[in-house]
């Protein structure tokens, strides 16, 4: 039986991701800072760890001991915090987990890595592994999950193999970070949208990207050392999308066209007033969330498909707008 780590595992691809591990046959150690959702993964016959690798480096060890392979989910996922927060949960914490799997022997490493390291104020289409990174980070979470993956795929050598795996725009039931913000969104039944909402997004089922992550240890033998970009492989429009959630919820929307240069200044002055004020508290735009809905972001999948076989196997589209009935219905967060 292989035996795997996965942290961030309360999160909503921690979630999918282990529940695909235990009907895989693996033996799973799962660590997660929700409470709620480490007894489900117990639920699930998981075994729950509960540790704050950012504040308890040394405790890595332990948490890898007796693991083939880790699955590092675990990331401070916002467009909106302190720099140095996003260094040490997203960077510091991926150094601490790489140092201590080699030392105690694991096989390898699996790191959830993001499309945001693409993202910048121009459509990006077809993308594949070997086009560049955005030339200058939008904010904080893009220019440090770029740093935590080169460092990962820097670690990949003969007697321990790393791969990273770039999920684009996840949707599912215990999404906290995509979707909620999008029908919060389409609930003021009026979006103003950059460009007219006619940028192109692709979704991905979580249940997707958790299948994306155990395909990279299967073969780890050949694709250690390499990034992936993952995505449900069907673009839709962000206009044609938030009319799709607004008529799932039963509500009208009229959607603002608005110039993208305009929503961008002023999520730029909202940005630098939020950091000045106590607390900092998010502000309702940033210029990342500005930029992801002004401009297309889609992935060529020949990589993915040709070394590590994957296929996406469930409509992301169709679970989005299924969340968003129940949203509607009042049963979904």
């Amino acid at each position: 039986m292989r035996r795997a780590l996965v942290t961030g595992a309360t999160g909503g691809l921690g979630l999918a991701l282990t529940a695909a591990l235990l009907a895989e046959g693996y033996a799973v150690r799962a660590t997660g800072r929700d409470a709620w959702a480490a007894q489900r993964l117990r639920a699930m016959g998981a075994e729950t760890v509960e540790v704050d690798l950012v504040e308890d480096p040394q405790r890595a060890i332990g948490l890898c001991a007796g693991v083939d392979v880790v699955f590092h989910a675990a990331a401070l996922s916002s467009p909106w915090g302190r720099a140095r927060t996003f260094e040490r949960v997203n960077v510091e914490m991926t150094r601490t987990l790489l140092d201590a799997a080699r030392q105690i022997g694991c096989q390898g490493l699996v790191f959830v890595s993001s499309p945001s390291i693409y993202a910048e104020t121009r459509d990006r289409l077809a993308l594949t592994e070997a086009d560049p990174p955005a030339r200058r980070p939008l904010n904080a979470y893009a220019r440090t999950k770029l740093a935590a993956e080169r460092l990962v795929l820097a670690a990949n050598g003969p007697d321990f193999f790393t791969v990273a795996i770039r999920p684009r725009a996840l949707v599912g039931p215990d999404d906290k970070v995509l979707l909620p913000r999008l029908l919060d969104l389409v609930a003021c039944e009026r979006a103003p949208l950059p460009r007219g909402g006619r940028a192109l997004v692709e979704l991905t089922d979580t249940r997707d990207a958790a299948h994306a992550l155990i395909l990279a240890d299967r073969k780890r033998a050949v694709v250690g050392g390499r990034a992936f970009n993952i995505s449900g492989g069907a673009p839709i429009g962000v206009r044609a999308f938030a009319l799709d959630l607004a008529a799932a919820m039963g509500l009208p929307l009229r959607i603002v066209p608005a110039p993208w240069p305009l929503l961008y200044g002023i999520a730029t002055l909202a940005q630098g007033v939020a950091s000045i004020l106590p607390g900092r508290p998010e502000p309702a735009l940033t210029p990342y969330g500005v930029a992801t809905l002004a401009f297309s972001q889609t992935f060529d999948l020949t990589a993915a498909q040709c070394d590590l076989g994957y296929a996406p196997r469930h409509d992301a589209h169709a679970t989005a707008l299924e969340l968003a009935r129940r949203r509607g219905e009042g049963s979904w967060p």
